[in-house]
């Protein structure tokens, strides 16, 4: 009868422990998340929200990404990178530096304000130190807004001269969100862009100009012993006013002016900057003809390898403070096909009826200077109409262009209307 008791006993103990160890097991093997892998929850999560649709007024709750422009990849550290990002007909280019300062020249139009501030936050950046817009046509300020709303902003230049049209009047309410106030640009500024890199504005140069591209700011970076030039869409003018001044324009990369429109580039100019490489910023089969024979002859003429967006997509220049370095192949020396004037003939054919809103010139005109330059004004006004002028018209020299077309046809084509009679 005690063995019976003494057997049972011990089996009972063995049941306990067992099940003890079975608890205990379970607890041990419960997942648990890194708290690394939650940060880059969180981090991705916040890369990915959508900038804003609409100007709002900011709020005590409106909170700004923590600022961290450090490079995750070591190897950048000592590398000076400039994004010449595929915005089609436009400008916009990113820069970042060995310390980790970042700029941003241009945003190219409106509807490409998404893609510039997804390319950046691919970069793993949340700040912009320096924002810059050249000039004030909308292939130029359209996408910083979206820019602007997105990111924490450190500093904004802008020539000193004000537009009527609806992209600047959203370009100042962005900037009104942010709490933030724009720095008037002119020729011999320098700008903090970080330990080791110079940063100095060149351009404009003048209190006024004819033409709103010659108001373009013009910015020069040195790292080292390279040297990158940014032009916006200044013109001869502009680019015989720094001629005049004696500024050093040496500089290993150019990013062409004007697109590469024969109203910019030179000869003289181009010497002076003698650069290795050229970057032209431009839209595939675009309406202006860009980049134009004459530039494209230029280059050629002088052995400057030619980089292009419509051919090459986004360009990504590499300086280790010694030489530079290219993600994609060079371009060539091909002229844009608008340019031709046997394209522009066709129009001539359109008749009255094929047009939204008829013909509000002679029927077919092609409006152009002796250069092949459009002479139709398109303005985006204060409600948002667009709206194109021909020249003659009692509203023509009062009106600003923020694109040029050179027939009616293209103007329609491109969502523009003629004035009320």
């Amino acid at each position: 009868m005690l063995k019976r008791k003494l057997v049972f006993l011990l089996l009972i103990t063995i049941i306990i422990f067992s099940l003890i160890g079975c608890t205990t097991t379970q607890n041990m093997q419960q997942p648990q998340i890194p708290a690394q892998t939650q940060e880059q929850t969180n981090t991705s999560s916040l890369s990915q929200q959508p900038a804003h649709e609409a100007v709002q007024s900011p709020s005590k709750t409106d909170k700004f990404p923590e600022p961290s422009n450090e490079s995750n990849n070591k190897e950048n550290d000592k590398l000076l990178i400039a994004h010449y990002i595929d915005v089609g007909q436009g400008d916009s280019i990113l820069l970042q530096t060995p310390s980790g300062k970042t700029m941003l020249i241009d945003g190219g139009v409106p509807e490409m304000g998404d893609k510039v501030v997804n390319y950046i936050k691919k970069q793993g950046i949340n700040k912009i130190d320096i924002i810059i817009a050249t000039h004030l046509h909308f292939d130029h300020i359209g996408g910083l807004p979206a820019v602007i709303k997105s990111f924490e902003i450190g500093k904004i230049y802008a020539p000193k001269v004000t537009h009527t049209t609806k992209t600047y009047e959203n370009f100042l309410n962005a900037v009104k969100y942010r709490g933030l106030k724009i720095i008037a640009a002119k020729g011999g500024m320098d700008l903090d862009f970080g330990e080791g890199v110079t940063a100095k504005i060149l351009a404009p140069n003048s209190e006024k100009y004819d033409s709103l591209n010659n108001y373009s700011v013009v910015v020069k970076i040195t790292y080292g012993n390279t040297a990158f030039l940014f032009t916006g869409d200044a013109e001869k003018e502009s680019e015989q006013e720094m001629l005049s001044k004696g500024y050093d324009l040496k500089a290993d990369v150019l990013k062409v002016g004007h697109h590469g429109s024969s109203s910019a580039s030179t000869w003289a100019f181009l010497k002076a900057v003698n650069p290795k490489y050229a970057v032209i910023s431009c839209g595939k089969g675009n309406d202006y003809g860009h980049p134009h024979k004459e530039t494209m002859e230029k280059l050629k003429s002088l052995g400057i390898t030619v980089y292009r967006t419509d051919e090459c997509g986004t360009i990504v220049a590499v300086s280790d403070g010694r030489t530079i370095s290219f993600n994609v192949k060079p371009g060539d020396y091909t002229a844009g096909s608008s340019g031709n004037s046997s394209t522009l003939n066709t129009s001539s054919s359109m008749t009255f009826q094929s047009l939204p809103y008829g013909y509000y010139g002679e029927p077919g005109k092609v409006y152009v200077d002796s250069s092949g330059r459009g002479l139709i004004k398109g303005n985006i006004n204060s409600k948002g109409e667009k709206i194109y002028h021909i020249h003659g018209d009692p509203w023509y020299d009062k009106t600003k262009a923020e694109v040029w077309f050179k027939t009616e046809t293209e103007a329609q084509a491109a969502g523009f209307r003629p004035p009320k009679k």
